[in-house]
C-alpha cells in the first residue's frame, strides 16, 4: 500500500460518493456504457458495495447492472479437474473469462448492442442459469464484482479494490476456504491491486471502512 492515506467513512457515505463519481464517468473507449470493477476476496464482500452503489445510482436516476463473477465460473468438472483445493486452478482456471468477454464486455463495446447476460452458470447446482439477457440503455453502468478481477485485462473504466490485510483476510475467510489464501498472496504480489485500483477501500473492520477518496 505504500504511503496511501485513507480516510474513515461509513458504507452509506461511501456508496453515495462512488455513485456521484460514476455519474460523470466516461468510458475510455468512447462507448456509451461505463464499466466498473468491485474487486476483492469473498471475505471482503465487494458485491455488497456494488449493490449499495447500484441503489445510490438508482436514487440519482441512473440505471446500472450488478454482475457477479461467480455467475461466470466454469463447470465443476473443469474447476475441480486437479482436485477441489488446487490453488493454481483457483487462480487461473475457475473464472470463464472468455464467457465474460462474449456475454458482458463484448456487447458493451462501441457499436455493441448492449444486451448483457447477467450470469451463465450456477456453481451451487452446477447447471446453466438460463437467465434472460438484460438490455442496457446507453449510459447504464456495469458494476462487476468478484475476486482477482484486476489481473484479467478486462476493460474497466474505473476499479474499486476492497482490501483486507492478510490477518483480516485469514480471520474473515471460513476455515474450509483457507486453502484459497495463497492465491490472494500471489495476486497481491503479481498485480498489487491496492496500487492498481482507482479507488481503495480498507475493510479490516467491517463496521469502520476507510478509503482514499
Amino acid at each position: 500500500m505504500g504511503s496511501v492515506r485513507l480516510e474513515a467513512i461509513t458504507w452509506e457515505r461511501l456508496g453515495d460518493h462512488l455513485a456521484d463519481r460514476l455519474l460523470d464517468l466516461k468510458p475510455d473507449d468512447g462507448g456509451p456504457w461505463p464499466r466498473v470493477a468491485f474487486d476483492g476476496a469473498p471475505a471482503a464482500h465487494p458485491g455488497d458495495l456494488a449493490q449499495r452503489v447500484s441503489e445510490a445510482l438508482r436514487i440519482r436516476g441512473r440505471s446500472s447492472l450488478v454482475v457477479g463473477a461467480e455467475g461466470f465460473l466454469r463447470p465443476a468438472s473443469l474447476r475441480f479437474e486437479y482436485g477441489h483445493r488446487d490453488v493454481e486452478a483457483y487462480y487461473d482456471g475457475w473464472l470463464d473469462s472468455g464467457a465474460l468477454w462474449r456475454e458482458v464486455f463484448g456487447p458493451l463495446e462501441p457499436g455493441g448492442d448492449g444486451r448483457v447476460l447477467p450470469d451463465l452458470w450456477d456453481p451451487a447446482t452446477d447447471r446453466a442459469t438460463r437467465s434472460p439477457y438484460v438490455q442496457l440503455p446507453p449510459g447504464s453502468i456495469l458494476l462487476m464484482h468478484g475476486p482477482l478481477l484486476l489481473r484479467h485485462w478486462f476493460p474497466f473504466d474505473l476499479s474499486v479494490h476492497v482490501l483486507l490485510s492478510p490477518a483480516a483476510l485469514r480471520r474473515r475467510t471460513p476455515e474450509a476456504e483457507h486453502w484459497t489464501l495463497p492465491a490472494f498472496e500471489r495476486y497481491e504480489s503479481e498485480t498489487d491491486p491496492a496500487a492498481t485500483a482507482d479507488v481503495l477501500v480498507r475493510a479490516d473492520d467491517p463496521r469502520h471502512p476507510a478509503w482514499n477518496g
